[in-house]
């Protein structure tokens, strides 16, 4: 968790800035925490980040396009040297807020705050966002950053209290909320609206900064074209996990599929639900590349960086029981066999 110190220290970032722009994850934590800090004085605008793993240099048209006076980048584990480097010729503060379990970056010019090198706990970003924001009101969207991310925080009584018809009965994990209430419908339909085209995402940014009510997100007049994507998604999303079952005999689960959309993490997490003793491996291919969701209860981190060892380029990271990875198509069957082999 963040110390005080560093709480008020981002929070007086936040009331420097009058135009801010936040960069922030394409998932639940990240789109949560940037509505909690956009939400906390009504400041900003935000840029889903979909390059993988971390900020890529290319999003620094973004700079010259929005003239921000200060950049916000939330939920990401990496950003690359040309990004920072660009920012601090324009003169344009980063504070970065992470809770991966990274190395604090060598660029001082970065203020650079990481929950999980505060105190070896990694919150969502969403939670720290939270306490930053000191806005109870916006409880719920703290909720569906912290649930997104596979973490259960300590204010759910004051939650449940609020929004009891969003909840469920016997919640023992963040992914019982996540596949059998009413919440976790909801962060389910606005994490498929992240992958619409970017007009839509913006239109639904511009959306979620002003309601007020999470059931909002439900109604079928106010969120209609957020709604519309969702059962589009949801259709091809249903077929995937239905094909998905069908490799899940072996120790590794192992799903490889194409297309225009990547679903991979929630693939990857719905799977881990309903098999949490396997490993779950889902690969995305596109291109040249193939990026893979993991999940697994035990450490599959360590799993993660041990079968990506001696792979050309091949990437990886994330947390104990969540990570992803990169390698070159005609590098995967490599990276399967490598991984079955240290499973067994």
């Amino acid at each position: 968790m963040l110390n005080k110190k560093q709480i008020e220290e981002i929070r007086e970032h936040l009331d420097k800035s009058q135009n801010p722009l936040f960069f922030f994850d394409n998932d639940a934590d990240g789109l949560a925490s940037f509505l909690l800090l956009q939400r906390y004085q009504g400041k900003g605008k935000g840029i889903a980040i979909k390059s993988f793993p971390g900020l890529s240099e290319s999003y620094t048209r973004k700079l010259y396009e929005l003239n921000p006076d200060y950049i916000f980048i939330l939920d990401k584990p990496s950003v690359e040297q040309g990004f920072i480097d660009e920012a601090k010729k324009l003169n344009i503060p980063i504070v970065w807020i992470d809770h991966h379990d990274v190395s604090k970056p060598e660029d001082d010019y970065v203020s650079y705050y990481n929950s999980f090198l505060t105190d070896n706990h990694n919150e969502p970003v969403a939670y720290s966002s939270y306490l930053i924001s000191r806005k109870k009101e916006d409880i719920w969207i703290a909720m569906i950053g912290c649930i997104g991310d596979g973490y259960l925080p300590d204010f759910i009584p004051e939650f449940e209290k609020k929004y009891g018809e969003l909840w469920g009965k016997n919640i023992k994990t963040a992914f019982d909320v996540l596949y059998t209430t009413e919440l976790g419908n909801i962060i389910k339909i606005l994490s498929f609206a992240l992958k619409d085209r970017t007009t839509n995402v913006i239109n639904m940014l511009r959306f979620l900064m002003k309601i007020k009510n999470p059931t909002d997100i439900l109604d079928e007049i106010k969120a209609r074209t957020i709604l519309q994507r969702f059962n589009q998604i949801n259709s091809k999303y249903t077929k995937l996990i239905e094909k998905a079952k069908n490799f899940s005999k072996k120790e590794v689960l192992f799903f490889q599929y194409g297309g225009e959309l990547s679903l991979s993490a929630d693939i990857s997490n719905e799977l881990s639900y309903l098999y949490p003793d396997k490993v779950i491996v889902v690969a995305y291919v596109k291109g040249t590349k193939a990026n893979i969701s993991l999940r697994w209860k035990k450490d599959v981190r360590a799993l993660t960086l041990k079968a990506i060892e001696g792979i050309e380029g091949a990437t990886g990271g994330g947390h104990e029981h969540a990570t992803g990875a990169q390698v070159s198509i005609e590098d995967l069957p490599k990276f399967k066999e490598k991984l079955e082999k240290l499973v067994r």
